[in-house]
């Protein structure tokens, strides 16, 4: 199950008030949200301690296959380590694997490296390493990696040297290598794995990695305190600061008080509320990073919503840049496509060209009247979905439903508790009854293959209203089974093509990381990597 909703927002506004009213924008507007930031400046010394909050509270399994959300991601990123690394410039290097090959594109070939040990002192080895890739493959381990586009294509993964492990594909996919940054690809001990049994990944039974960090203590409902790894394999990437305490605050109003008065050293998902205060706050700064996030409104294919075309007229006429500059307090901007600008690490010649010739994104009520001459949209009202305690759904909602009436629509909002709200993407019931649903979603590796082809493959993992055309799945297949990077972008810019024109997903806007550091710490990426990358172990004294 994924959940992808981001902070609680209070905004009292009504953005078509504001979009008109020439009212005043704000303080984010300092920010260069074209110049966004990668890193944060280098730690120039090491700390005994910091707090970090994560906002959207504590996690429910420090399992690296249970972690498929942000407060998981966020703490096991640090402790747990994959064969592949996503660095905070997006690029993928080797991490416990020391080489990879591909002799054919159906084989991916990993030399392990030699000298790496899991926090008890054992080696890792190759046993451990086909294990832990092989638990996404058991039904009865419960991985929530586990799906056809992914694991489903894997046909065996076998040790084949003392330090070597082969994984053989059903088909070419050249996106394999990339999610082995990710839990997909991370290395547990299995003898500790086996003996944990039903407690494992919890306060009492927790992990065995190879990371930076390793949990000290897990205090429920209080804090997870994570202290350095001192035998960790890569001297040269060893933790800056001795103690890591993380702090489930999720209130906005109490996560802006901790941040402006030090009680907490930083946090990234700054709710977006706290923008104007944190941006003015002396005791940080509140940095923009470069993100693979996008906020969308996602068709489950029935009622007038269900009708791409009905899709794209409400994209048109909504105001989404006042949305960005309002909801977001100008820390977002609006996407033409579902994969955010900038979202590629190969291929930019080609997808860089092909995300400016999508149709732009100002708000057009004339084209959006014109594009539903001769729709019979009836008179039902489009019921969409959000997370009830997310007040910023309903401002975004607020603004589209503006939007809808101009065009002879209705969109009914409907709120929905948050604990309820995950069912949305995993149980087809929970959406019986709605037309859309609302999401803050993202990228887990930057490619744009791998992002769209889970909306809009056939029996994709977020593929909710039954999207399928045979022209997409070609492209699909031919850029999976290509593995040179300009040409694979030309294959996949077409697919960019073909699912914006059907819009399976409305896309809202695209927003930056906001991540604020109190004046006495640095170093953290400022990029979307820290569900994924070690990012504590960057963080220093300034």
């Amino acid at each position: 199950m994924r959940v992808r909703v981001t902070a609680v927002l209070a905004v009292s506004l009504s953005l078509g008030l504001v979009a008109c009213s020439g009212a005043k924008t704000p303080a984010a507007d300092n920010h260069k949200l074209d110049d966004l930031l990668v890193t944060t400046p280098a730690a120039k010394g090491e700390l005994d301690k910091a707090t970090w909050n994560l906002p959207f509270g504590e996690p429910a399994s420090l399992d690296p296959i249970k972690a498929f959300n942000y407060p998981e991601n966020t703490v096991v990123a640090n402790l747990c380590e994959g064969l592949m690394r996503l660095d905070p410039d997006y690029s993928m290097k080797p991490n416990l694997a020391e080489k990879v090959e591909s002799p054919d594109p159906r084989t991916w070939v990993y030399t392990l490296r030699d000298g790496v040990k899991f926090w008890d002192g054992e080696p890792m080895t190759a046993d451990d390493v086909v294990f832990s890739l092989k638990r996404h493959l058991d039904p009865n381990e419960g991985s929530y990696w586990a799906s056809d586009q992914i694991t489903g294509n894997i046909e065996a993964i076998e040790k084949t040297g003392d330090r070597q492990v082969t994984i053989r594909l059903k088909k070419p996919d050249a996106t394999l290598n990339s999610y082995l940054a990710t839990p997909v690809g991370v290395v547990v001990e299995q003898k500790q794995r086996v003996a944990a049994g039903a407690k494992y990944g919890t306060p009492e039974g927790l992990v065995m990695c190879t990371g930076p960090y390793k949990v000290a203590s897990w205090d429920k409902g209080s804090k997870i305190s994570l202290v350095r790894n001192d035998g960790y394999w890569d001297a040269q990437r060893k933790a800056k600061t001795a103690q890591v305490d993380l702090q489930f605050i999720v209130d906005p109003g109490a996560i802006a008080s901790a941040l402006d008065t030090g009680a907490i050293d930083g946090s990234y998902d700054v709710p977006v509320g706290a923008v104007d205060k944190l941006s003015a706050s002396k005791a940080g700064k509140l940095y923009l990073g470069k993100s693979l996030q996008m906020v969308a409104v996602i068709s489950t294919g029935s009622g007038p919503l269900g009708d791409p075309k009905v899709r794209r007229a409400l994209a048109l006429a909504t105001d989404r840049e006042a949305i960005a500059r309002t909801v977001f307090a100008n820390t977002a901007r609006v996407s033409r496509s579902l994969v955010p600008q900038g979202g590629w690490t190969y291929g930019d010649s080609v997808f860089g060209p092909a995300y400016e010739a999508l149709p732009d994104t100002a708000k057009n009520v004339d084209e959006a009247k014109k594009l539903l001459a001769g729709v019979k949209v009836g008179t039902a009202p489009i019921t969409i979905a959000y997370p009830g305690e997310r007040q910023f759904y309903a401002d975004i909602l607020s603004e589209m439903s503006n939007a809808a009436r101009q065009l002879g629509l209705t969109i009914q909002p409907k709120a929905v508790p948050s604990a309820q709200y995950g069912a949305f993407f995993s149980d087809p019931k929970a959406r019986e009854g709605y037309d859309g649903f609302m999401t803050t979603n993202y990228m887990d590796i930057p490619d744009p293959l791998a992002f769209l082809r889970t909306i809009a493959a056939k029996g994709g993992s977020q593929n909710f209203n039954g999207y399928t055309d045979p022209q997409v799945e070609s492209l699909i297949d031919q850029a999976a089974a290509t593995s040179d990077g300009d040409a694979r972008a030309k294959l996949v810019a077409d697919l960019q093509v073909k699912v914006m024109d059907q819009m399976p997903w409305i896309p809202i806007a695209a927003p930056a990381v906001r991540l604020f550091l109190n004046k006495r710490v640095t170093g953290v990426p400022a990029s979307f990597v820290y569900l994924y990358y070690p990012w504590a172990a960057d963080l220093g004294s300034a």
